[in-house]
């Protein structure tokens, strides 16, 4: 038995009594997810916020009409019931992982929410044989697809174009403030200040299982000192840059990745052929970073080229004149 499953009950277990009370917790939970959402998205982001105020609003007419329905049919005491209680019901995700995130991500979690809680109903009532039963569940499934129309119909009066089109800006230039500078930073150091260690390396040793390893630790090493230097310089309070937890291993990986990718090659045990290979791989890694400049920073593709390869150029001569010497 794994551990944790051997309390659920099955879903095909529950009386009627038990599938109203789960509904009921269940739209309970949906309205303070999406009030959460919406108070995350209100400073910068709010016709979004608007929108999910309103989710927030028909979750709760639904949770009384059940709650009503539960009263007419059961009395009082609603049976303590959650969606963890049930094996196999749908689960969500925690708000953190979702709205940090950003505004895009909740846009597509809210409609993700909806329509696993419409499918799990139908689905559930194709399975149910009892004539009540079903006709219960056929009622949730009803419900919910009310909620993916009345999703549309809010995201429609309160994100017009205009609106939509403000938000998704703000949504990208944060995008580029958290993950794509920091992280381009980090390419560019490892890809750049790794190239004078590993063609030293190569050229004074012409050993491509030493080179691999020296190109490795300074891939490694430079990742992990350029991840904690931008972690540690700014907590993104006041500069609006985001986590510096995002920023710090989106920046760390970033490095590492820019290493190894010239490094990897002299895993060839012919020195020259690792060696063809990994100049290529220069080529490209230059050329990526020149692209990213051009298609996020709003830089010249011609003028980040030139910048990013004469930068490269002189560091790769620099490692093989050094290890030649």
């Amino acid at each position: 038995m794994i551990p944790g499953f051997r309390d659920r009950k099955r879903f095909s277990d529950l009386s009627e009594r038990e599938i109203l009370a789960l509904a009921i917790s269940s739209e309970e939970e949906d309205g303070r997810i999406y009030a959460t959402y919406a108070e995350r998205l209100r400073p910068d982001y709010p016709q979004s916020a608007a929108m999910l105020d309103g989710m927030a609003a028909e979750e709760d007419t639904h949770r009384r009409r059940l709650i009503d329905t539960y009263r007419q049919r059961f009395g009082e005491t609603i049976t303590p019931i959650k969606r963890e209680h049930v094996s196999g019901f749908y689960q969500r995700r925690p708000y953190w992982l979702v709205a940090n995130l950003g505004v895009a991500r909740v846009r597509e979690e809210v409609a993700l929410m909806e329509e696993e809680a419409r499918s799990f109903y139908v689905k559930a009532a194709q399975r149910t044989q009892d004539a009540a039963t079903r006709k219960l569940l056929g009622d949730l499934a009803m419900a919910e697809a009310g909620h993916v129309a009345t999703a549309e119909r809010l995201e429609h009066e309160h994100l017009g174009k205009d609106a939509r089109a403000d938000e998704d800006a703000v949504a990208h230039r944060q995008f580029v403030l958290t993950y794509v500078q920091p992280g381009l930073a980090g390419l560019m150091d490892g890809s750049v200040s790794t190239l004078a260690p590993v063609f030293a390396a190569a050229f004074a040793t012409h050993d491509p299982w030493q080179t691999f390893l020296v190109g490795l630790a300074a891939s490694i090493g430079a990742g992990i000192s350029m991840g904690f230097t931008e972690a540690l310089s700014d907590d993104g309070a006041l500069t609006g840059r985001g986590s510096p937890v995002l920023r710090g291993v989106a920046c760390g990986l970033m490095t590492t990745v820019g290493g190894l990718g010239h490094t990897l090659p002299y895993l060839i045990p012919e020195f020259w052929s690792a060696t063809a290979l990994a100049i290529l791989v220069v080529i490209f890694e230059l050329l990526a970073i020149a692209w990213i400049r051009w298609r996020y920073m709003e830089t010249q593709f011609w003028r980040a080229s030139f910048q990013i390869v004469l930068g490269g150029a002189l560091v790769f001569a620099a490692g093989i004149l050094i290890g030649s010497a």
